[in-house]
């Protein structure tokens, strides 16, 4: 799967009516002497979370090639399963997403209100291979939450807008889960601004892409619990992300749950911004040192979906 700027390019025309091209916040707090950081607020985007770029993406070129009624099935850890639901809610596409059932109950309740059915699983890794078995006896048609080019070139968008920041930008640190939106920001920023460092952030709880990239192969992983749910998961044995992210990506850092707690605590409290756990890693990245800022710096704040209890607790 050859993914092109082309390819994100015109995803951005695509999707430009139906996302917000999100704000890049200056952030006094994460700033030092020696680096600007400014905060990528995909936080504000219809479903709260930068997910829905490549959801709209996707269903819209199924559209503008005519599938007007077939059903959708994906995996998710909620993220992707609340935009593709709401994505595919405006096409009057039906679709089935299988979620883990400790899943956050806000992306749950939200899946849910978009009219998707929800097919509950045990984690992720059995969501996403109930999932495509599912597809693949007919189910419907399978669009992966990371390893389908549209999600990616979606999701690349926004490396489109990143690259277009008035001062160049000397690295962007990016979350880490299966590793769509790592990929669609490498592929755009190597294109656009290949002076800019593209960082990723794992988590110790699962970091298939720290293993297996020391491996020089696929490693499965045990993957534990986490603050950062929409980070936790096997990467799919037919990814296409692993060789994206080896070619693209400059280095990866791995934070812990404590790190994580403190991050995400400090962005509601200093940015006034909420945050998911998986949108901490790249401020839990910089405040553990786990990655030295210089010059100017972007971190993506992935989404914003966390439930109230969780943030009134870490809060606390």
């Amino acid at each position: 799967m050859g993914i092109q700027l082309e390819d994100v390019e015109a995803a951005a025309e695509r999707i430009a009516d139906l996302t917000f091209r999100t704000p890049l916040r200056h952030s006094e707090w994460l700033s030092g002497a020696d680096a600007n950081v400014f905060l990528k607020l995909e936080t504000v985007q219809p479903t709260c979370s930068y997910k829905i770029r490549g959801a709209f993406n996707a269903v819209q070129r199924l559209s503008a090639e005519g599938a007007a009624d077939v059903r959708l099935v994906t995996a998710s850890a909620g993220n992707h399963g609340r935009a593709l639901a709401y994505a595919a809610g405006m096409f009057d596409l039906p679709l089935v997403v299988f979620i883990p059932r400790d899943a956050p109950r806000v992306k749950i309740d939200a899946i849910a209100r978009c009219g998707a059915e929800l097919r509950p699983c045990a984690d992720y890794d059995e969501a996403e291979r109930e999932a495509k078995i599912f597809a693949a006896g007919g189910g419907g048609l399978y669009i992966s939450p990371y390893s389908h080019p549209d999600v990616i070139a979606g999701a690349g968008t926004v490396g489109l807008e990143l690259a277009a920041h008035d001062a160049r930008l000397d690295a962007v640190i990016v979350p880490i889960g299966g590793g769509g939106l790592i990929s669609g920001i490498g592929i755009a920023l190597e294109a656009l601004s290949p002076t800019t460092r593209v960082i990723g952030v794992e988590v110790a709880a699962s970091c298939p892409f720290t293993t297996s990239l020391a491996a020089g192969r696929l490693v499965t992983i045990d993957v534990g619990p986490s603050l950062a749910d929409g980070l936790t998961g096997n990467l799919d044995p037919d990814n296409v992300t692993l060789d994206i992210v080896r070619d693209l990506v400059d280095e990866i850092v791995v934070v812990d749950e404590e790190d994580l707690r403190r991050a995400l605590a400090g962005v509601v409290t200093h940015e006034h911004v909420v945050i998911e756990g998986a949108a901490a890693a790249g401020p839990a990245a910089l405040l553990s040192g786990k990655i030295q800022a210089r010059g100017n710096v972007a971190v993506v704040l992935s989404g914003a979906n966390i439930d109230r209890t969780i943030l009134a607790g870490l809060l606390r």
